[in-house]
């Protein structure tokens, strides 16, 4: 039997009539209305457990003021938002939380970004109304992508919501009780000692600076400063579509040229774009997939190997599926091989003096650069990488007009990529690149069109089935954790019927990776899908662009006829691709 609708309830937030389903929280219904109710906690989708209590609201005969994020509405109910006792409890509210976190805001990463920040001063709360004891935590600096301080931590558990809800991790929740309750890993362990993915969602969704990216800007500065080294930069597809939102400029606006401007203002002697090695890892990709196909002893599904937070996944949940992962090296990985091998003896450098800086939407990055083969020239493929945040950062310390800068080219030999590498950054996107090489390579037939729907969009796993003449290929994209879970298992047990998965780590892909421009939480309370809209972008440059295929760039040709042979090939496989291991939970990883 279906079950039945919700009945539509009609109440009254500050006097004005609105009518929404039954179950709505009272927040949700006051944003119908037009009122937007203030939240340290409530984030749709992620947590709404009232732990912060700056939602509350006065409704008409309770007695007492409600959480508003988590109370449901009901027919007839009066609601205010804003009544003198309701502004009074936010204020105390919102200074009792500043009494136990430490106020370094003119040093803080989120100063002028924090919601607490905003709240402190659109309730004209004193910073010194309360004074007490104050627990010292530790700042964890462990492991190489991410920095928790606990002191400025609010406890508004969004970042246990999202490790357990959204990515089925779980590895960090609430220790300790009443005033010395915080937020850590089982037996007080840090991060590094724990199976975290280092995915960084956990501080796309921190409303202070509790939890912040590791920053290695100084690091690229000092490479650029120095006189004998090369210093080359390679840009993510999912950069360019985000970057623009530290400077003000709309979610989803297309930055590439003044990316581009800008890294040859900071100084770096190339600027390169990761797409081309997007494009090379369709080529050695596709050619492992149809390998794996006529081998009836291979592994399938093969799994993409893109998301480094995936690949920490299966090393510490599914060792035994490690076999169906795709020995393909990340974008990032060949970029970095790439540069120090074919570049560098085409040019005449020393790998020793060739310095790689990637900027990438993704903290797991960080992690990746640090695995075990990934140093194809014998030095590392890439020494630094940094998210879109930092390099933001790098452009307003060197005093950059980003929003007036004119669009730059990227550089010779290695500057570009399709479009199909374009869209990596989007869930769906890896899948569909390496679809439109395939199928040209299988039946030696030009796509006329060359949209994959079916994997295209934000629902959580979306599959199809193509045609290839010679046979049918099942494919299967899914985005976070909780969604590669599910295929896991049915892989583990017998039941998949895929041919080809693609994972992304990140809710809507690389477009909403855990090194991506903050989203203050109203926005997406508000219902605004960023992922969507920075994806929207990147399909329309798809759209609109000469060069659609991977095995159609030029610069991926030259690299097969001069260095690398043929996709597949000895001299491929040593330089781009890679190998995997299990993971022990509870130790160094």
């Amino acid at each position: 039997m279906n079950p039945e609708p919700k009945k539509d309830v009609t109440l009254k937030i500050n006097n004005i009539a609105v009518t929404v389903p039954a179950g709505t929280k009272i927040i949700d219904a006051a944003k119908k209305a037009g009122f937007t109710i203030p939240t340290l906690c409530y984030l749709k989708g992620v947590c709404n457990d009232g732990s912060c209590r700056v939602c509350v609201v006065e409704v008409k005969g309770s007695g007492s003021l409600v959480t508003a994020c988590f109370a449901m509405v009901s027919e007839g109910m009066e609601v205010f938002t804003s009544t003198p006792d309701v502004i009074a409890s936010r204020k105390t509210t919102v200074e009792m939380l500043m009494s136990v976190h430490k106020q370094d805001c003119l040093s803080c990463v989120r100063s002028g970004d924090c919601e607490l920040q905003r709240l402190a001063y659109h309730y004209d709360c004193d910073n010194t109304a309360y004074r007490g004891e104050m627990i010292q935590y530790k700042r964890e600096e462990s492991n190489a992508y991410l920095v928790r301080d606990n002191n400025r931590c609010v406890l508004c558990r969004r970042c246990m919501g999202m490790c357990s809800k959204v990515q089925g991790i779980g590895v960090i929740g609430a220790i300790g009780r009443g005033f010395k309750t915080h937020v850590g890993c089982a037996f007080e362990k840090d991060l590094k000692e724990s199976p975290c993915v280092a995915c960084g969602q956990c501080i796309n969704v921190c409303p202070v600076g509790a939890l912040l990216e590791k920053d290695y800007t100084k690091q690229v500065r000092e490479a650029l400063m120095d006189p004998k080294k090369h210093v080359v930069v390679g840009v993510a597809p999912a950069v360019r579509v985000a970057l623009g939102e530290e400077f003000g400029l709309p979610i989803g606006a297309d930055v590439e040229g003044k990316t581009i401007t800008a890294l040859k203002l900071l100084g770096f002697d190339k600027v390169f774009d990761v797409n081309m090695t997007a494009d090379l890892t369709v080529m050695e990709e596709g050619t492992e997939l149809l390998h794996r196909l006529s081998d009836q002893d291979a592994a399938l599904p093969m799994l993409t190997s893109c998301s480094p937070g995936w690949i920490r996944y299966v090393e510490f949940y599914y060792p035994e599926l490690l076999g169906h992962l795709s020995t393909c090296k990340s974008p990032q990985q060949m970029f970095g091989a790439t540069i120090k091998t074919y570049y560098a003896k085409k040019f005449g450098l020393n790998p020793a003096d060739v310095v790689v800086v990637t900027i990438m939407p993704c903290v797991a990055k960080k992690a990746e650069i640090l695995r075990d083969n990934q140093a194809a020239s014998g030095y590392p493929d890439v020494d630094i990488t940094i998210c879109t945040r930092e390099l933001s950062r790098l452009i307003k310390i060197s005093a950059i007009d980003f929003v007036d800068l004119k669009d730059g080219n990227w550089d010779h030999p290695l500057g570009g990529g399709s479009t199909a590498g374009l869209i990596f950054g989007a869930t769906g996107g890896v899948m569909e690149a390496a679809l439109r090489t395939v199928y040209e390579l299988v039946t030696g037939q030009t796509l006329e069109k060359l949209e994959f729907n079916q994997v295209r969009g934000t629902k959580g796993i979306k599959e199809a089935e193509i045609d290839l003449g010679s046979r049918k290929l099942n494919v299967c994209v899914a985005h976070t954790l909780t969604n590669a879970k599910k295929i896991m298992d049915d892989i583990r047990d017998g039941k998949s019927k895929y041919d080809f998965v693609e994972i992304m780590t990140c809710p809507g892909g690389c477009v909403n990776g855990g090194g991506q421009p903050l989203i203050m939480a109203n926005v997406i309370n508000d219902g605004v899908d960023v992922a969507a809209l920075r994806a929207k972008t990147i399909y329309e440059k798809d759209k609109n662009s000469p060069l659609r295929k991977s095995h159609e760039n030029e610069i991926v040709k030259t690299l097969y006829n001069e260095y690398f042979g043929e996709p597949g090939s000895h001299r491929a496989h040593e330089i781009l691709h890679t190998t995997y291991r299990k993971r022990d939970k509870y130790f160094n990883n």
